[in-house]
């Protein structure tokens, strides 16, 4: 069975997949690496050139075709994927879904650093002035999408080490 990481960009859904997937030798696929790979482009080329719709339609599409794999894997999809479309359905039915919780002040820490806020398209742009607000936004907004996981983490003030500890103990 699949296990999909979900939540807020900067909540380490890349970085812990790869230590659950390690631990339990198991692969690990990250969705955003995914897409580039098959599109040829990098993420931000992506929402540049062919802009946002486009994107969301692929990303669907890849995640459908992720998830129809029968091997037991670990998958980390971005910040908005369960919120578009009937991702958060196709998650439900083909795999355990995983959201690691974030607090505005934890996910804003992460994504105030200029090299984290570089490379994500949807911050990239936006002011540190209105960032919190902006993060808080989307956190309102995507939250009723994200508690639909089977399981909640919460990962403020806790190492990787403990959060992958958690997610086998209370998952696995």
């Amino acid at each position: 069975m699949a296990i999909v990481l979900i939540g807020y960009m900067a909540s380490g859904k890349s970085s812990i997949g790869k230590k659950i997937a390690k631990k339990h030798c198991i692969p690990f696929v990250d969705l955003d690496d995914f897409i580039a790979k098959k599109e040829k482009l990098n993420i931000p080329d992506i929402f540049r050139t062919k802009g946002e719709i486009y994107f969301r339609k692929i990303e669907t599409k890849y995640l459908d075709e992720l998830l129809q794999r029968e091997n037991d894997f670990v998958l980390a999809v971005g910040g908005g994927t369960p919120c578009y479309g009937n991702n958060m359905e196709i998650i439900k039915k083909s795999a355990r879904s995983i959201y690691l919780k974030a607090s505005l002040r934890t996910i804003y820490n992460k994504l105030s650093k200029p090299k984290n806020k570089k490379k994500r398209p949807l911050v990239s742009a936006i002011a540190i002035t209105d960032l919190k607000e902006f993060i808080a936004k989307h956190l309102f907004e995507r939250r009723v999408y994200y508690e639909r996981a089977d399981v909640t983490i919460v990962i403020d003030n806790k190492t990787k080490k403990e959060i992958v500890e958690e997610i086998s103990l209370n998952t696995l």
